[in-house]
């Protein structure tokens, strides 16, 4: 399980997964009682990143295929493809207002799209590597991507003016998550193989002066996807050593490491409500965390 995702309203999770045996699919989820509600096919690759528009009404999901396809949440209709991407599709972003897509690509390329036509709107190009995760700011001002060449990029989301460089992490930043009010990017860093990862951090960086804050370091793996809760106050970062982790979000301070998955945990997600917590990994399942204690 690639990537995982709450609707607005919390009720429907959406998971993505990736198979070498099979066609991937995109899989609906009741978030209440965990029963397997609708599978969307299509995708002839892995599903790398699922995103909900700000609505609910749209789903929309990036793949190893070098598309991007909107679906119907309700019906589970597909509504459209867009193309234009050279290589694999690694992560999207729907913008707070829902009228932007941003998606990463293995073409080293950030692509901005119209959510409602599908209309290629510009490409951002100054990364030098595949760009592995991308982020809007709740104010749908500035857009972050995270880079394979160990950097994150900001940049203004109107105009698609590169803003500013951070640099700091030694490997790959596999995942860029904004704090709610904005003012903090979270950061995770991993590299394609276990035995070379030699990072294993979160970093977080003040949004408006790009300044590192502080570095969160525990894991023994390397961080594959990083959340903030909904109402700020905390971090969960999954990583390739199996496990979750909470930390505070204003300390940086350790709270709970969440043991069960017997593989990488791939992708981390709050419901709207900050009560539960839902992980993706390699082991083919989900998991729903009551964490309602460490609000």
């Amino acid at each position: 399980v690639k990537s995982v995702a709450f609707s607005p309203d919390g009720r429907t999770l959406a998971s993505g997964s990736a198979s070498f045996f099979e066609h991937e699919t995109i899989r609906l989820w009741d978030a209440a009682s965990g029963t397997h509600k609708q599978t969307l096919t299509g995708h002839t690759e892995r599903v790398s990143s699922i995103a909900f528009s700000p609505d609910g009404r749209t789903i929309a999901s990036g793949s190893g295929d070098k598309t991007i396809r909107l679906w119907d949440t309700a019906s589970g209709t597909h509504k459209r493809t867009l193309t234009g991407h050279t290589e694999r599709v690694s992560s999207i972003a729907f913008s707070p207002d829902g009228r932007t897509l941003a998606s990463g690509s293995g073409d080293k390329t950030v692509r901005l799209w119209d959510a409602a036509s599908g209309a290629h709107k510009r490409t951002l190009t100054r990364h030098t590597g595949t760009v592995l995760s991308v982020a809007f700011s709740p104010d749908g001002l500035t857009l972050a991507s995270g880079n394979w060449d160990n950097t994150i990029r900001l940049w203004d989301a109107a105009s698609g003016e590169h803003k500013r460089t951070l640099t700091g992490h030694t490997s790959w930043v596999k995942s860029v998550a904004f704090s709610p009010d904005g003012r903090t990017l979270a950061s995770g860093s991993a590299a394609f193989w276990d035995f070379l990862e030699d990072d294993n951090t979160i970093r977080l960086w003040d949004v408006g002066t790009g300044a590192h804050e502080r570095t969160l370091t525990g894991h023994t793996g390397g961080i594959l996807s990083v959340a903030f809760s909904p109402d700020g106050h905390t971090i969960a970062s999954g990583s390739s050593d199996n496990t979750i982790r909470l930390w505070d979000a204003a300390s940086g301070a350790h709270k709970r490491t969440l043991t069960g998955h017997r593989g990488r945990v791939e992708s981390v997600a709050f419901s709207p409500d900050g009560h539960t917590l839902a992980s993706g990994s390699d082991d083919n399942t989900i998991r729903l965390w009551d964490i309602s204690q460490d609000r």
